[in-house]
């Protein structure tokens, strides 16, 4: 079980390294269109574009789309994220840099998620608000502190 956890730790480190990447690429698709909202939508559809072969070549069958009449109103909400989050950090990572908006982007997920755990939001188990979860998230919100401070009342750099 222990191994287990270690290999999911260890993929989920590797799949939050690339967001960055995400970040600075889609800050500089937005400028290049013109407007970060065009940015978004390119990303969306080249993230479409990935998904599809790999559906394709992984033989995924096509989805039951008649249960989605049941299905609770909040699983919409997906799409919404992704919208406000690509978008949000193409505008925010060229003034914070990539590790100051990255901090500030999982203070706001450890904050949100203790939420969702203690009351068991969005088809996720309840989960206890324990004392150690809350100092991690402080420690976090500490080195969101700590890796912004030179940056506070800092210039941006100039064409942020």
């Amino acid at each position: 079980m222990q191994a287990n956890i270690l290999l999911l730790s260890l993929a989920a480190v590797v799949t939050g390294a690339v967001v960055p990447f995400q970040a600075g690429a889609n800050a500089a698709l937005g400028r290049m269109l013109g407007h970060p909202l065009w940015g978004t939508a390119v990303s969306l559809c080249v993230s479409f574009a990935c998904i599809l072969p790999v559906m394709i070549l992984g033989q995924v069958g096509a989805p039951n789309l008649s249960q989605l009449a049941q299905a609770p109103r909040w699983i919409w909400i997906g799409g919404l994220v992704g919208v406000v989050y690509i978008t949000g950090a193409l505008m925010l990572a060229p003034k914070l840099g990539a590790a100051g908006f990255i901090v500030a982007a999982i203070a706001g997920q450890m904050l949100a998620s203790i939420l969702i755990d203690r009351w068991g939001l969005v088809g996720l188990p309840s989960r206890p608000v324990s004392a150690s979860r809350l100092v991690g998230l402080g420690l976090v919100f500490l080195g969101l502190i700590v890796m912004q401070l030179n940056g506070f009342g800092a210039k941006p750099p100039a064409g942020s």
